[in-house]
């Protein structure tokens, strides 16, 4: 056990109370609860809380939209959350509601106390409204150009394509996502947090190694032009707490949410005797706090969220630990290749700790994308833990119950291996502990794959039918369990349930770190069952089936836009107007030469002869064809597109191509008697 007991408050970003846990989520609470579990196993005391984050208007309108209240609506998505958590083990210590008396309470005492120091002001703003929908419009009800790299369709408080942050009100050609109309300015009283006020202390807290180095480099570059004061309220109609002392003006859902944290934390100390609230928010404590997020939502809880717990005096996080988003094989989540997986979809085909090993084994400390690639998910479950780690046990665990009643050798053989497997959990725990879970599993499997090598030179299933050879094979098969048992100690944190019928299977107590410095001896092990089946491709297939969903039912200008998740891609452009579509100049084409490109993965460099001219294009179509299967033949192309410079040369307009990517992608091939250079009308 460690010298000394850590204190540790650990929480992940809280869901957003209006709609479904998906594949994306699970990588963060995943990553936390992998995390966590290893601190418990350490004899730490580990608290992991979250809540729903239930305010703003998206829950408003939704509910508007069911028919019922937004309470009824959060309650509802409050259980279903509750469900998908808890069949992917996600132990939280406590999961709570940000639309809770804790945190109201914490919302008004806070915000008190930023007004008592001087960190609240308030000034007349002019805001974007929607006439026809009777309402001002927040941030992420807004969309238009980009002011700084002009991108159409950004959101009205920062653009994903250059990643500017700026006000709504400096969009070009704003609209509204609700009505679709083009809302117009009125004036309001806002509330605002004067972050500028705060800009020394983070310069100095965000440099302090409470972030990664990425994380802290980029904040740096939101110091350089000084911070933004930020507005903190909203005007009515809105869901969430109003402002004490401010009729009809309310907290903007970004700053209860985080308060939502300790909003959990205190709740959760209301029921258990072994935790203090004001121990672990205290300025002075040196307990500790850490927040598991994604990359998208880093300015709030590196600036905002610091800054506001420094001006109510409290402590701020000991450290702020980013992620990157999901891919799923190669792109960005899409419901049209049912890639687009919510948790639910995944549990009804597919063993949730399949997906927990294949995060760990992918998961490090970094802010880099994680893919989920599919065809690899399947094999590498299969490959370690049924191949590998399973198997071990499988192959030792019935000639130890038929021929030896269940009962494990008195000495251990193979006392130096034994040692040697123990003393790599010190390596192993330090990558846990820096969040390095795939090279820890590396580290695991590379010793699960000595354990086999040591069984496969032994031969237990020779040596048993040889006379004389009853002790030997008992002492195989004993290393070969205790073995197994430490591996399935270091992979606790990332697949319980299995760990759990492990213990049951080996008939002990539930391990921690300490459990295993000494081998089992003379000790009786229960019957062995299978712990874990291979991954079926059918069932993998049937998943993403069921996660496909028809791309009419998916349009930028309605529904509810998601508040800090994944986006989600193959949406149907806005409508255009029939003179821009005749801008668009199509020619028929031939494919002069077409060749590799060194260094891209994905792209070809095309030669097209257009008649009067010859165009450079590079092509994203490699995964469907060979270049020698393209030279000669006729294609259509966009010849009017402006150039483009990548890094590999300027691409002068665009192949046309159709289908839903990878190897079923279809360049368009007019009729044999078309001639380069012909429009196509």
């Amino acid at each position: 056990m460690p010298n000394k007991q850590r204190h540790i408050l650990v929480t992940s970003a809280l869901p957003y109370a209006n709609g479904s846990i998906h594949l994306g989520h699970l990588v963060e609470y995943i990553q936390t609860d992998i995390w966590v579990r290893f601190m418990k196993m350490q004899g730490h005391q580990c608290v992991y809380v979250c809540a729903d984050d239930a305010h703003g208007t998206p829950i408003m309108l939704n509910a508007r939209k069911l028919g019922i209240t937004p309470e009824q609506l959060i309650a509802n998505t409050d259980k279903e959350h509750r469900a998908d958590f808890a069949e992917f083990n996600i132990g939280f210590d406590n999961f709570h509601s940000t639309h809770s008396d804790e945190n109201r309470e914490l919302a008004e005492l806070i915000y008190n106390r930023n007004v008592e120091n001087g960190f609240i002001d308030t000034k007349e703003v002019e805001q974007f409204f929607d006439e026809k929908e009777d309402m001002f419009l927040p941030d992420r009800f807004i969309k238009g150009d980009c002011p700084k790299c002009k991108s159409p369709d950004q959101y009205g408080d920062n653009c994903e394509v250059c990643g500017a942050t700026y006000d709504a009100t400096e969009l070009k050609n704003p609209y509204s996502v609700i009505s679709g109309e083009k809302p117009v300015l009125k004036p309001s009283e806002h509330y605002f947090f004067k972050l500028s006020k705060a800009q020394p202390m983070l310069e100095k807290w965000t440099q302090s190694g409470t972030l990664q180095s990425g994380i802290a480099k980029k904040v740096t570059e939101w110091f350089k032009d000084g911070l933004k004061d930020w507005d903190i309220s909203r005007d009515a109609p809105y869901f969430g707490f109003e402002i004490p002392n401010a009729p009809k003006k309310y907290f903007y859902v970004w700053f209860d949410a985080p308060i939502g944290y300790l909003a959990s934390f205190k709740n959760l100390c209301e029921k258990r005797d072994d935790l203090d609230f004001e121990t672990y928010w205290n300025e002075d404590s040196d307990y500790e706090v850490y927040h598991f997020i994604g990359k998208d939502i880093v300015n709030h809880h590196t600036l905002f969220w610091p800054a506001m717990l420094e001006a109510a005096q409290f402590r701020k996080p000991t450290a702020v630990n980013v992620h990157g988003y999901l891919t799923v094989n190669g792109t960005k989540m899409s419901k049209s290749r049912g890639t687009f997986i919510n948790a639910r979809t995944y549990l009804k085909q597919l063993n949730p700790e399949y997906l927990r090993y294949y995060y760990a084994a992918k998961l490090s400390s970094g802010v880099e994308d994680l893919d989920l690639n599919l065809e690899d998910f399947s094999a590498r479950v299969n490959s370690d833990l049924v191949g590998k780690v399973v198997n071990i046990a499988s192959r030792c665990a019935g000639f130890i119950k038929k021929k030896y009643a269940g009962k494990l050798s008195a000495t251990c053989t193979e006392q130096a291996k034994y040692d040697d497997f123990v003393k790599a959990g010190k390596s192993i725990a330090e990558l846990y502990e820096q969040r390095e879970f795939s090279t820890a599993i590396r580290q695991i499997m590379a010793l699960a794959d000595q354990a086999n090598q040591y069984i496969d030179a032994q031969k237990p299933w020779v040596i048993v039918k040889q006379e004389g050879n009853e002790q030997l094979v008992q002492d195989v098969c004993s290393v070969g369990l205790n073995l197994f048992r430490i591996l399935v100690c270091y992979l606790k944190p990332v697949i319980p349930t299995l760990t759990e019928q492990s213990e049951t299977f080996l008939n002990i107590e539930p391990m921690n770190w300490e459990s295993i410095n000494t081998p089992l001896l003379d000790h009786t092990i229960n019957k062995f069952k299978p712990l874990m089946t291979r991954i079926e491709q059918e069932k993998v297939d049937a998943m993403v089936e069921d996660s496909k969903d028809s791309l009419a039912e998916t349009t930028k200008h309605k529904g509810q836009p998601p508040k800090s998740e994944q986006r989600v891609s193959d949406e149907i452009a806005a409508e255009i107007e029939f003179e821009d579509f005749a801008k668009v100049d199509l020619r028929i084409a031939k494919i002069v030469k077409a060749e590799h490109v060194e260094g891209a993965d994905k792209l070809l460099q095309l030669t097209l002869d257009i008649g009067d001219q010859t165009k450079n294009v590079f092509a994203g179509i490699k995964s469907a064809y060979q270049p020698e299967d393209l030279e000669g033949k006729l294609t259509v192309m966009v010849a009017n597109l402006k150039p483009r410079k990548m890094r590999f040369g300027l691409s002068e307009g665009m192949v046309l191509a159709a289908g839903p990517g990878g190897k079923d992608l279809w360049i368009l091939s007019p009729d044999e008697g078309a001639k380069p250079g012909m429009k196509v009308k």
